[in-house]
C-alpha cells in the first residue's frame, strides 16, 4: 500500500469501529444515556429493588419447530406454548419476544385457531385472550415469528460478552479454518432472543424442539433424540423432548458437524460432541464424566436429574461454559489434543457446569438476586470433585487460588452476595457469587461437619426439587438439619459485604504457664461487619498438638490457654478454612516448625511465603527444603522465590534446579524450573537445558524453554521459534508470537497472517497487541497486507476491550505515518541535510507522488 493510501485506510478504519452498540435492552428502569461512543449511568448509587418476577401466567410446555437462514442469519420459528393463569384470573398474555418479526398470534384449542389482538413493542408481546382465564384452567398460544439475532443492539457483560441469544458462526463459510455452526446462550434472559417465552429464572416448562437443518450437520438440543425425519428438500428434522421442567434460559439448541462419541452412566446416556478432528480425543477430554456423575450423585443422595448429559464445544462462544439442561455447551478452548491436556485436565469447566445440573438446573434461584445459590455450588462443585479424584491438598490449592481471585476483585467491589440493587442481572456473575462463595460454603460444611453438610444439601435438594428458591432456604434446610440457628452465618456472608482482615499475634507468660492469642479485626467496621468466627486453634507443644474450638465475636479478643512451656508453635485457623486476609505474626522458628510439622498444604505454603520475606540460614533451607515437597505448588512457589538465595546458594542450588526442569512429574514445574534457571543464572552451558527442553512433551514446559532460550541468546531462540511456526498449540504460538514481533523481519508476517486463526476469545488480545507492534516499521507491503486483520477485529471482535486494542494498534500506525510525513516536510525545508537523508527522502517523496 502506498503511503497516502495506507493513512486513508486508517482514518476510515478508526471512524467506523468507534461506532459503539448502544444498549436497547436491560436498563432496569435505570436513567441510560445514549450517545454516539459510549453509555452513561448516573453516578448515585442505584437503588431500585430487582424483586422476583411476578408470576401473572406460568408456562408449562413449549413446542418449537425451527429452522434456519443462515445467509440472513434468521431462525423462522413456530411456537406453540401452553400457559395457565398462576393464581389470579388473567384477561391478557405477556411475553418476552425481542426483535421478531410476528406473522401471526393464535389461540389454539383442539387443533383450530383463532386469531388474537396483540400489541408489540419489539420486546414484549401484549396479548388479549379470548376470556377470562381461572387458576384451573390452561390455554394454548400459537406464535409464527421471525427471529434476527444479527439486528440487535446488544451489550453483554464481563461473564457474557454479548446477550444475542441465538449465535450463526461462520454463517458464510468465508472462513475455511472455521467451520459452520449455530448455537444459543440464553442466561441470563436471552431466551426471548430466539423463542418467545417468560424470560424469568422461576418459570419452568417441558419442551419439544423440532430442529430443521441441512442433512450434513449434527444437531443437539435439552432432552433425548426421539426422531429423525428425512424432508424432501434435502433436509432433516430432528425431535428432541425434555420431559422433565426446566427454566427457559436453560433451553438450548447446537448445530454443526459434530463428532458424536458415546458414553453412559448407568442407563442414561453421556455425550460428547466436538469438531471431528477433535473427536478421537473425546475421551481423554471427558472420559471422566460418568465418574464425576456418579461422584456427585452419591455425596448428595439425588441421582443426576434429568434424561441425559451432553457436552458439546462451539467456537466463538461469548463466555466460558453454559450449564444448559442436560446439554452444557463449552467454549472452543475445551477443543484438546491428548498432549495439550498434559498441561491442563479442564477438569474444574467440567465439574462446574456438572454440579449446576443439581444446583441451578434442578433447584433454581428464583431471582438473579440469588445468583450465588447457582454459582457458589457450581464452584463448590470443583472443590469436591478434586478433593474426591486428586486428594484434599489438590482441593486446597483450586481453594486458595478461588480466593485469591475473589480478593482481587475485592480491591475495586466489595457488595453483598444476596443482592437486590444491581444495575444489571449480568452483574451478579462476578467473582463473589463464584469465587467467594464456594468458599463461604467450605466455612459452613467445616463449621456444622461434613455429615450434616451434605445431610442438609440432600434435604435441601429434595425439598426444593424442579422449583426455585431462595438463599432462606438453604438457611432453613441447615437449621433443620443441624438443630442449630443460623442466621448469624447467613447475615455476615451472605446480606453483608466484605472479609475478615486479622491481625493474630500470640503472647507466652512463664510464671503464669498461659498462652494468649490475640485477635483483632481492622475491617472497616462502618462498612464491614465485625464477623462471628468460629476457628480451631492447635497448640504444639513436647512433640504433642491439642487442639482449641474458639469462636471471636469481638473486634479485639484474647483467649488464654493453660500449657506447660512456651509451645513450639501456636496454629491459629489450623483448618486453613477462614475467608480472609491474615497477618499472623511469628517468629522465624515458629514458620520453621509450621513447615515441617504442619499437616496442611497451606501450612506449608504460609510458612514458605514468609519465610522467603527475610533471607536467613533457616528461612534458605525451608525454601531449599520445599524443591522437594510433596506438592508440585509449594514447589513452584518455592522456585518463585529463588531470587532471595540464588546468589548465595548457586553451587548448590543449580543442579537441583536443573534436575526439577528435567524431571519433575508435574509440567509446571519443569516450566517454572527453566523460568527460574534463566532469571538467575547466565552459564552458557544451561542453552543445552533450553535446547532440550524444546522437545519435552509439554507444550508448556516447551513454550517457556523457548522464551528462555530467546532471552539468554536472541539469534537461537529465534531461529528456535521459527522450526514451531507450524504447530497450532497456543501457548507455544503465544511465545513464538512474542519472540517474531520483538524480532521479526517482513518475512515473518506470514505467521502473523496464518495463526492469527488460533488467538481466539480473550488470546485475539495478545495477538492484537502482539501484531499491532509488530506492524510499527514494517514496509508498506506488510502493513497492507496486515491492516485487515487489525480492521476485522476492530469492527467485530466479541469483547470491546479486543476491538480498542486493535483500534489502538491502528493508531499507533496512523502515528507513524504522519510523523514520517512530518520528518519528510522538515527535510525537505532544510537543504542541508546529509546526502543519505536526501535519499531517504527522495524514497519518500516518490512514494507520496506514487500514492498522489
Amino acid at each position: 500500500m502506498k503511503f497516502s493510501q495506507v493513512l486513508f485506510t486508517l482514518l476510515v478504519i478508526l471512524s467506523v469501529s468507534c461506532n459503539s452498540f448502544k444498549h436497547a435492552r436491560k436498563s432496569n428502569n435505570i436513567q441510560v444515556v445514549n450517545l454516539d461512543t459510549l453509555t452513561i449511568r448516573p453516578k448515585e448509587k442505584n437503588t431500585i429493588y430487582h424483586e422476583s418476577a411476578a408470576h401473572e401466567n406460568d408456562i408449562l410446555h413449549t413446542r418449537l419447530n425451527i429452522k434456519f437462514d443462515w445467509e440472513k442469519a434468521y431462525l423462522y420459528g413456530q411456537a406453540t406454548l401452553t400457559l395457565k393463569p398462576y393464581f389470579y384470573p388473567q384477561t391478557q398474555l405477556k411475553l418476552n419476544a425481542v426483535g421478531f418479526d410476528i406473522k401471526e398470534i393464535d389461540l389454539l384449542k383442539n387443533g383450530v385457531k383463532t386469531k388474537l389482538e396483540y400489541n408489540y413493542d419489539n420486546n414484549i408481546i401484549t396479548a388479549n385472550l379470548n376470556k377470562t382465564y381461572t387458576r384451573s384452567d390452561s390455554f394454548q398460544v400459537y406464535i409464527e415469528y421471525t427471529a434476527k439475532p444479527n439486528n440487535l443492539q446488544t451489550e453483554g457483560s464481563k461473564a457474557v460478552t454479548s446477550d444475542k441469544g441465538l449465535y450463526f458462526i461462520n454463517a458464510d463459510g468465508a472462513d475455511i479454518y472455521k467451520p459452520k455452526q449455530i448455537y444459543t446462550q440464553s442466561e441470563t434472559q436471552s431466551s426471548s432472543c430466539w423463542f418467545p417465552t417468560i424470560d424469568a429464572p422461576n418459570q419452568r416448562m417441558t419442551q419439544e424442539f423440532f430442529i430443521t437443518v441441512e442433512k450434513i450437520y449434527t444437531t443437539l438440543s435439552n432432552g433425548l433424540l426421539l426422531m429423525q425425519i428425512e424432508n424432501a428438500d434435502g433436509t432433516r428434522t430432528d425431535y428432541w423432548k425434555q420431559t422433565v421442567a426446566a427454566p427457559p434460559y436453560l433451553s438450548m439448541i447446537a448445530v454443526g458437524e459434530f463428532a458424536v462419541v458415546k458414553d453412559k452412566w448407568h442407563n442414561k446416556e453421556v455425550s460428547y460432541y466436538l469438531e471431528k478432528k477433535y473427536g478421537k480425543y473425546a475421551e481423554n477430554i471427558f472420559g471422566k464424566t460418568p465418574e464425576m456423575i456418579d461422584f456427585f450423585s452419591k455425596k448428595l443422595g439425588v441421582d443426576f436429574p434429568w434424561e441425559k448429559y451432553a457436552q458439546v464445544v462451539v467456537r466463538d462462544y461469548p463466555g466460558g461454559s453454559m450449564e444448559n439442561a442436560s446439554a452444557t455447551l463449552h467454549g472452543s478452548f475445551m477443543n484438546l489434543t491428548e498432549r495439550e491436556l498434559i498441561d491442563d485436565t479442564k477438569d474444574e469447566f467440567i465439574t462446574h457446569e456438572l454440579f449446576h445440573q443439581w444446583f441451578g438446573d434442578m433447584v433454581t434461584c428464583e431471582s438473579w438476586s440469588n445468583t450465588a445459590l447457582n454459582e457458589s455450588f457450581a464452584t463448590y462443585g470443583e472443590y469436591l470433585w478434586l478433593e474426591h479424584a486428586y486428594g484434599k491438598e489438590e482441593a486446597d490449592i483450586h481453594h486458595q487460588d478461588d480466593m485469591n481471585i475473589y480478593f482481587n476483585e475485592a480491591r475495586a467491589k466489595q457488595v453483598n452476595m444476596i443482592r437486590y440493587d444491581y444495575e444489571d442481572a449480568d452483574d451478579m456473575f462476578d467473582r463473589h457469587s463464584y469465587e467467594k462463595g464456594g468458599r463461604i460454603l467450605h466455612m459452613l460444611r467445616n463449621y456444622v461437619g461434613d455429615d450434616a453438610f451434605f445431610t442438609a444439601l440432600n434435604l435441601y435438594l429434595t425439598e426444593h426439587k424442579f422449583s426455585s428458591v431462595e438463599i432462606h432456604d438453604l438457611r432453613l434446610a441447615f437449621e433443620k438439619v443441624t438443630g442449630q440457628d443460623l442466621n448469624w452465618f447467613f447475615n455476615q456472608w451472605f446480606f453483608a459485604s466484605g472479609h475478615p482482615d486479622l491481625f493474630i499475634t500470640t503472647e507466652y507468660n512463664d510464671a503464669t504457664k498461659k498462652e494468649t492469642v490475640h485477635v483483632e479485626q481492622l475491617q472497616d467496621v462502618t462498612k464491614t461487619p465485625v464477623f462471628k468466627l468460629p476457628i480451631a486453634i492447635d497448640i504444639y507443644s513436647f512433640g504433642k498438638k491439642v487442639r482449641h474450638q474458639i469462636i471471636v465475636t469481638k473486634q479485639k479478643e484474647d483467649f488464654i490457654f493453660d500449657v506447660s512451656a512456651k509451645p513450639n508453635l501456636v496454629n491459629v485457623d489450623a483448618d486453613k478454612m477462614l475467608l480472609c486476609k491474615k497477618k499472623d505474626i511469628k517468629t522465624q522458628d515458629e514458620w520453621v516448625f509450621q513447615y515441617n510439622n504442619c499437616p496442611l498444604y497451606l501450612d506449608r505454603f504460609e510458612a514458605v511465603n514468609e519465610l522467603s520475606k527475610n533471607p536467613t540460614s533457616k528461612s534458605k533451607e525451608i525454601i531449599l527444603k520445599a524443591l522437594s515437597d510433596k506438592n508440585w505448588s509449594i514447589r513452584n512457589f518455592a522456585l518463585s522465590k529463588m531470587d532471595a538465595i540464588a546468589k548465595s546458594n548457586s553451587s548448590e542450588l543449580q543442579p537441583i534446579l536443573i534436575k526439577l526442569a528435567e524431571r519433575d512429574e508435574k509440567s509446571s514445574v519443569r516450566a517454572e524450573a527453566i523460568e527460574t534457571l534463566g532469571e538467575n543464572f547466565d552459564d552458557e552451558d544451561l542453552l543445552d537445558v533450553y535446547k532440550k527442553a524444546l522437545k519435552d512433551k509439554s507444550y508448556d514446559v516447551e513454550a517457556e524453554a523457548l522464551s528462555t532460550l530467546n532471552k539468554k541468546n536472541p539469534v537461537e531462540g529465534f531461529e528456535a521459534a521459527k522450526t514451531f511456526v507450524n504447530d497450532s498449540n497456543l501457548t507455544l504460538l503465544q511465545s513464538i508470537l512474542n519472540i517474531l514481533s520483538a524480532s521479526g523481519s517482513d518475512a515473518e508476517n506470514e505467521f502473523f497472517l496464518k495463526n492469527n486463526r488460533y488467538f481466539q476469545g480473550f488470546a485475539q488480545y495478545g495477538f492484537t497487541q502482539q501484531y499491532g507492534k509488530y506492524l510499527l516499521g514494517r514496509s508498506d507491503s506488510v502493513i497492507n497486507s496486515g491492516l485487515p486483520v487489525l480492521e476485522q477485529t476492530a469492527r467485530k471482535a466479541t469483547v470491546w476491550w479486543i476491538r480498542l486494542a486493535a483500534l489502538k494498534a491502528i493508531d499507533s500506525l496512523q502515528s507513524m505515518y504522519a510523523e514520517r510525513e512530518k520528518e519528510l516536510s522538515a527535510k525537505k525545508s532544510n537543504p542541508s541535510n546529509s546526502k543519505s537523508e536526501a535519499n531517504n527522502s527522495s524514497e519518500l517523496d516518490t512514494a507520496i507522488e506514487r500514492a498522489k
